[in-house]
C-alpha cells in the first residue's frame, strides 16, 4: 500500500496509530496532528490507521513526533512494493489475528493486533480469568466464605489490579502526561478506587476480622456496620474489558475479511515460458512483456492477454459475476481469477500495484480509511466526553458525601460512574460497519471510494445514465440480415461484404466481418484486392473476381431492401447495403444492443425512488428507442461532454441529488460534476478515476444494489450511534443514583462495544434482490 502519494493539496501519508483504545483517543490524535499549519488528519480507530494530508514541506518525521507527543506509538505503513521487486509478505493485508496464532505478522494489517500481541493479549486474559474466578465465586455466593476468604481473595485480586490492568494503568499515565483522559483512564481509576476501598474496609473498616461474612447483591448496599470490600469489582472490571476487546478484536478482523479475501488471490509465484523452455519465478520478479502459464485450476498471476489456448475462467471473487468468462486468443484476464478448463499462455501486461486487483484492494483499503459525518459528530463529543465524566464522578461522590450518606455508597457510585461510561462504542460504530459493507460490496462487484460516498448514493433521487457502454455494450453488431428475392443468397452476401470489410478500420465494418467470420462454414473468409475505403459512403474491393461493395444505401432499392431499410432506421439501426458486380444483394441492420439486465437495474431504480434519466451524444432517434424500450421518460441526445456536465448542474440546481453513471472519457465531466459519479469497471480509467463507486463486473443491475447496500449501511451505522449514546444516557444515571455497581457497570461496558461490533457484521452477510425468473433480461435496440 502507498504511504505517501501526491494529492491536489500536497501529500497524503498513512500512519499506523498503536494503542488507541476509544473515540477519545482518535479525537486526540486528530486534534494533535491538525496543530501543524496546513495539516488535515482523519482516524481510523477500526483499522488503527491515520491519514494525514499536509504540504509537502511538513516531513513525515514531524508527524510521527506529534503523534507520539499526544501519548501513542506509531510509525509509517510500508510503502508499496516497487515494480519486479519480490514482495517480502504475500499481501497487501494478511494479518495475524488472535485466533490464528500460526499466520504471520504483517504490518499492514487493517484490522487487529500482530501475532505476538494477540498473543500477549490471549495470555494475560487467560491468567486474569484463573485469578478472578475464586475471588468472584467467594464474593457472590456467601455460603462458600470460609475463615479469612477475604484475605485470600485480596492475594489473588492483587496482581489483577497491578498486572492484568497494567495496560491500563500504562496508557492512563501516558495520556495524564499529555494533560488528555481516555477510556484507559476511566477503567485505571476505577480499579484502583475499588481496591483502595477494599484495603480501608479490610485494614480499617473491620472487613478483615476472620469471621467476616459478605452478603452480595447485584445493587450497591450501605448502612452496615462494617465497611464492604469490592475486591470482586476490583477484578471484574479488567476481566471483563480484557474479554471484551478480545472478543471485540475477533469481530473487528472479521469486518477486513475483504481485504484478506483480496489479498489470497494473490499468487506467490508464477510459471514463465521463454524460448519454449518453464521454469518457476517469484511473482514479484514478473515484468510486463513476459508470457507465463496458467494450468487447469491454478490462479492467473498477473493482468494480461491470452497468447494461446482457450478455457472458462473463473471471476466471482474479482468482479462477483458467477458466471464464468470464455477467453482464448487476444482476449485480456485479469490476475486472481482461477482457470477453470484448459492449458493457457498469457503475455503479462500489468505488474504489482498496477493491476486490477490491486487497484480494487487500494480502493477499499482508501474507503475504510474515511469517516461519515455522524461519527465526525461522535468523534468531537468523545473529544469532551471523559473530562465530562471525571467530573461527574467527583461530583457524584462529594453530592452523596455532602447529603450525608454513607462513604461506601458515595465511593461506590463514583466508581460505577467511570467504569460504565465508556466510548468505545462511539469510536466503533461507524467504522465497523463500513469495513464490513465496504467488503461486502468488494465482494459483490461494488467499489465504494468512502463513506462520503455512502452518504450521497443513501440520498441520491435522480441518476444520468449514458446509454453506449453503459445501458447498451458499447459494440456494434448484426441485427438482422434482408436478402434480395433471386439473387446470390443471404450467406454468400454476408460473406463477400465480411471479406471486403476485412480491411477496414471503421466500427461498422469490424462488426460485420466479424459477423461474417462467426456465420461461414466455409473457412476463413477470402482474401480482398483494390481495397478502398471512401469516408462517409463506405468501402469496396474484389473478392474471389467480384466487385463488393458495402456502402451507405440511397434511392432505388428494390422492394424487399427498401421495406428493411425503413423498418432499420424506424428501430434507430445503422443500415449498409451489399452490392455485388453492380447488383443490391443485401441490406445488412448493425446496432448496439442493450445490456442484459438493463431493463431489470431501470426498474429497481424507479421502485427505489431513483428516476432515471438519458443522456446520450447519439442520434435522436437512437436515444428515443432506448429510452422507449427501458420505459426512460426523460430523453437528452446529441450531448456534448459539456452539456452533460451542464445537464447535471441544472438537475442539482433543482434541489435534486444527481448520480451519473458513465464508462467512457466523455464522461467523466459530468462524473466529476454529480454529487455521485458511478463508473462502469469495463470503462476507461478516466472514467472510473473521475467516479465515487465503480462496478466492478460492468453489470448496469449492481446500480440498485449499491444504493440499496448504502441504505443498509447507513442505518446501520444510526442504529450503532443510537445504542452508544442511548447505553450511556441510561447507565451513567442509573450509576450516579447507586442502582448500578462496578462489576455490573464493567460488564454493560463491555457489553455495549461487542454489540455493536456485532451489529456491523451483520453487513457482511447483506444480500442484493435475487433475480425475478422469467423478468425481462433486456431487449435488443431494434
Amino acid at each position: 500500500m502507498t504511504a505517501e502519494g501526491s494529492t491536489v493539496a500536497g501529500v497524503t501519508t498513512d500512519l499506523v496509530v498503536r494503542g488507541m483504545t476509544c473515540a477519545a483517543c482518535v479525537n486526540r490524535v486528530e486534534k494533535r496532528l491538525s496543530r501543524i499549519d496546513g495539516v488535515t488528519a482523519s482516524v481510523n480507530l477500526a483499522t488503527g490507521r491515520a491519514r494525514v494530508h499536509h504540504p509537502v514541506d511538513v516531513t513525515t518525521q514531524e508527524l510521527l513526533a506529534a503523534v507520539e507527543r499526544a501519548g501513542y506509538e506509531t510509525e509509517l505503513v510500508p510503502p508499496p512494493v516497487p515494480r519486479g521487486a519480490p514482495r517480502a509478505t504475500t499481501g497487501p493485508a494478511g494479518p495475524a489475528s488472535p485466533d490464528d496464532p500460526d499466520e504471520p505478522d504483517d504490518p499492514d494489517d487493517p484490522a487487529g493486533p500482530t501475532r505476538e500481541e494477540a498473543r500477549k493479549d490471549r495470555e494475560r486474559l487467560l491468567i486474569t480469568a484463573l485469578l478472578c474466578l475464586p475471588v468472584l465465586v467467594l464474593s457472590m455466593v456467601p455460603a462458600l466464605q470460609f475463615r479469612n476468604w477475604q484475605w485470600l481473595c485480596l492475594v489473588l485480586a492483587a496482581p489483577v489490579v497491578v498486572w492484568s490492568a497494567w495496560p491500563f494503568h500504562l496508557r492512563a499515565a501516558r495520556g495524564l502526561r499529555h494533560s488528555a483522559a481516555t477510556m484507559d483512564t476511566l477503567v485505571s481509576l476505577g480499579v484502583i478506587a475499588s481496591f483502595a476501598w477494599s484495603l480501608y474496609a479490610l485494614f480499617l473498616g473491620g472487613a478483615g476480622d476472620p469471621g467476616m461474612r459478605m452478603p452480595f447483591s447485584l445493587l450497591p448496599s450501605a448502612g452496615t456496620e462494617v465497611a464492604h470490600v469490592y475486591l470482586e469489582a476490583a477484578v471484574a472490571v479488567p476481566l471483563f474489558v480484557l474479554t471484551g476487546r478480545h472478543l471485540e478484536a475477533r469481530a473487528r478482523r472479521g469486518t477486513g475479511a475483504a481485504l484478506r479475501s483480496l489479498a489470497g488471490l494473490a499468487a506467490k509465484d508464477v510459471t514463465v515460458r521463454e524460448d519454449g523452455r518453464e521454469r518457476l519465478l517469484p511473482i514479484g520478479e514478473l515484468v510486463p512483456g513476459q508470457g507465463f502459464v496458467v494450468r487447469p485450476g491454478e490462479r492467473v498471476a498477473t493482468d494480461g492477454v491470452v497468447v494461446s489456448g482457450s478455457s472458462a475462467l473463473d471471476l466471482s471473487l474479482i468482479t462477483g459475476e458467477s458466471d464464468p468468462v470464455e477467453v482464448g486468443p487476444g482476449r485480456a484476464v485479469v490476475g486472481g481469477a482461477v482457470n477453470m478448463g484448459g492449458l493457457l499462455l498469457v503475455q503479462a501486461t500489468a505488474v504489482g500495484a498496477d493491476t486490477r486487483l490491486a487497484r480494487i484492494t487500494q480502493l477499499v483499503t482508501e474507503a475504510q480509511a474515511g469517516k461519515a459525518r455522524a461519527q465526525r459528530l461522535a468523534d468531537r463529543v468523545a473529544g469532551v466526553f471523559v473530562p465530562a465524566v471525571l467530573s461527574l464522578a467527583v461530583t457524584v461522590l462529594g453530592f452523596w458525601l455532602g447529603a450525608g450518606a454513607d462513604p461506601q455508597a458515595a465511593v461506590t457510585a463514583a466508581v460505577a460512574i467511570l467504569v460504565v461510561a465508556c466510548p468505545c462504542a462511539l469510536g466503533l460504530a461507524t467504522p465497523t460497519a463500513l469495513m464490513a459493507a465496504t467488503g461486502r460490496g468488494a465482494r459483490l462487484g461494488i467499489l465504494v471510494k468512502g463513506p462520503q460516498s455512502l452518504e450521497a448514493l443513501r440520498h441520491v433521487d435522480v441518476i444520468v445514465l449514458d446509454k453506449t457502454g453503459t445501458l447498451t455494450t458499447g459494440h456494434m453488431s448484426v441485427v438482422r440480415v434482408t436478402e434480395t428475392a433471386g439473387g446470390i443468397g443471404r450467406d454468400a452476401a454476408v460473406r463477400l461484404a465480411g471479406a471486403v470489410e476485412q480491411g477496414s478500420e471503421h466500427p461498422l465494418g469490424r462488426a460485420v466481418a466479424s459477423y461474417a467470420q462467426r456465420a461461414s462454414d466455409r473457412g476463413p473468409l477470402p482474401e480482398v484486392a483494390g481495397f478502398l475505403a471512401v469516408p462517409g459512403s463506405g468501402v469496396t474491393g474484389i473478392v474471389e473476381g467480384r466487385r463488393v461493395e458495402v456502402r451507405t444505401p440511397g434511392e432505388g432499392l428494390p422492394a424487399s431492401l427498401a421495406r428493411a431499410l425503413a423498418e432499420a432506421e424506424a428501430a434507430a439501426l445503422t443500415p449498409v447495403l451489399v452490392r455485388v458486380d453492380g447488383f443490391d444483394e443485401a441490406l445488412i441492420a448493425l446496432g448496439d444492443v442493450l445490456r442484459p439486465g438493463s431493463y431489470r437495474a431501470v426498474d429497481r431504480l424507479r421502485r427505489l425512488g431513483v428516476e432515471p434519466v438519458l443522456a446520450t451524444g447519439d442520434r435522436e432517434a437512437t436515444a428515443r428507442a432506448v429510452a422507449r424500450q427501458l420505459g426512460i421518460t426523460e430523453v437528452h441526445a446529441h450531448c456534448t461532454p459539456e452539456g452533460k456536465a451542464a445537464l447535471v448542474r441544472r438537475l442539482r440546481g433543482g434541489g435534486r441529488r444527481v448520480a451519473v453513471i458513465g464508462d467512457g472519457v466523455n464522461d467523466a465531466a459530468a462524473l466529476a460534476e454529480a454529487d455521485l459519479g458511478i463508473a462502469m469497471g469495463s470503462g476507461t480509467d478516466v472514467a472510473i478515476g473521475a467516479a465515487d463507486v465503480t462496478l466492478v463486473r460492468g453489470d448496469i443491475e449492481a446500480v440498485a444494489d449499491a444504493v440499496r447496500l448504502a441504505r443498509r449501511t447507513l442505518a446501520t451505522i444510526r442504529l450503532n450511534l443510537v445504542w452508544a449514546f442511548g447505553y450511556n444516557a441510561v447507565t451513567v444515571p442509573l450509576a450516579a443514583v447507586g442502582l448500578l455497581g462496578p462489576m455490573l457497570a464493567a460488564a454493560a461496558m463491555s457489553a455495549s462495544s461487542v454489540l455493536v461490533v456485532a451489529n456491523s457484521l451483520r453487513l457482511r452477510t447483506w444480500q442484493p434482490t435475487p433475480r425475478r425468473p422469467g423478468s425481462p433480461v433486456g431487449r435488443a435496440s431494434r
